[in-house]
């Protein structure tokens, strides 16, 4: 039953991984894609984590694990501010970092 719960939180995560690099390539502007960059691909980590853990459960395993998901729920929001700081900052909405568009 474990291993049948830890293969679904790992497609899960995958799946919701490879959505937010779709959302990265397939955004315009840099706020869009910071939120496609950062919020599926957080859980993501996250439930390939918690997979590991449900794999191999035991508190030797839990530690390293529980350190990469908090130190990656801290970097990655403290990215997104810097990012968010700095478009603003900016002062431009339709900023030059677009995709160059198929028209």
């Amino acid at each position: 039953m474990m291993d049948v719960l830890a293969a679904v939180c790992l497609l899960t995560g995958a799946a919701l991984a490879l959505s937010a690099g779709a959302g990265l390539v397939r955004f315009r502007s840099t706020l869009d894609r910071m939120h496609a960059g950062t919020k599926p691909q957080v859980l993501g980590v996250l439930l390939v984590l918690l997979a590991m853990w449900l794999h191999r459960p035991g508190w030797a395993s839990a530690g390293p694990l529980l350190l990469a998901g908090i130190s990656q729920v801290i970097t990655v929001s403290v990215a997104a501010y810097m990012i968010a700081r700095a478009a603003y900052t900016r002062q431009s909405s339709d900023d030059d970092t677009e995709l160059p568009s198929d028209d």
